[in-house]
């Protein structure tokens, strides 16, 4: 399966082929599969967003002591990881500076050959 190169904005949920279509944040080469794959996550981000926004009515849950705040972690994080495994350079650089997908990116980062 050929990759080709796609722009991805985490903010708004998108994935496009054409660079100058909307603003995005990291660039990733990939396979329709690979796509597809990143879009479910993003999907999954959304149910765990509502989950959070009908939570937001409920005082006193602190949000380390909830399930639906977990899973919007759980969500996010999954989806730097697909970005991470995807990006350029440039973008598993970025995300690795962010701490998104914790201490491992780092690591990988600092074994990596510098250019």
């Amino acid at each position: 399966m050929d990759k080709k190169t796609y722009y991805v904005s985490v903010q708004a949920g998108s994935v496009l082929e054409n660079q100058g279509d909307a603003a995005y944040e990291f660039e990733i080469v990939a396979t329709e599969q690979e796509v597809d794959l990143l879009l479910e996550r993003f999907g999954e981000l959304s149910d765990a967003d509502n989950a959070l926004a009908v939570r937001a009515h409920m005082p006193g849950l602190p949000y380390h002591q909830d399930s639906d705040s977990d899973y919007y972690d759980y969500s996010l994080t999954e989806i730097y990881r697909v970005l991470y495994d995807l990006g350029t350079d440039e973008t598993k650089e970025t995300i690795a500076n962010m701490g998104a997908i914790g201490e491992q990116s780092k690591a990988i980062e600092q074994d990596s050959p510098q250019t």
